[in-house]
């Protein structure tokens, strides 16, 4: 234990942040190794794939937990691969909706394949017990998230 008694790897914050980076560089790598997509450009694919219709970039933000401007970056980067359309909400001009192209859920299909053989890695590497344990675990956070509502600051 640390002299002050602040045991910093018993810390759960400090924990879930070296296992999400763990899991997420790993995972990083192969996506960018396959389509060369920056983390946030994964995280709106992978939340526009994800959807059954057209989100905004506010949606894509809240779905994924990304700052406006990363949001907003990774749109445009997906646009130039032709991977996203934008269009205009009839009600309010200030929204724009955002969906896949044909291109893009082809992509997202591709690397959905990709996560699902990650995924099997993980279960390889941590065994198919503590992946359980882990999504059990991971579940009650995710209440506490959604309970808390708006009070969870956003990165």
């Amino acid at each position: 234990m640390a002299a002050d008694g602040f045991e910093l790897n018993a810390f759960l914050p400090y924990r879930l942040n070296r296992a999400a980076e763990f899991v997420a560089v790993r995972f990083a790598a192969e996506y960018k190794a396959r389509y060369q997509l920056t983390r946030p450009e994964w995280r709106t694919l992978a939340a526009l794939g994800s959807s059954t219709g057209a989100m905004t970039a506010t949606e894509v933000g809240a779905h994924s937990a990304m700052h406006k401007t990363k949001v907003s970056r990774a749109v445009a980067a997906l646009e130039d691969r032709r991977w996203l359309k934008r269009s205009e909400d009839e009600a309010d001009r200030r929204l724009e909706h955002l969906e896949l192209t044909k291109a893009g859920r082809l992509a997202y299909g591709d690397l959905t394949d990709l996560a699902s053989a990650y995924q099997k890695q993980l279960e390889d590497l941590i065994g198919a017990e503590g992946l359980q344990a882990l999504s059990v675990g991971l579940d009650a956070v995710e209440r506490a998230i959604d309970k808390a509502g708006k009070h969870v600051a956003r990165p």
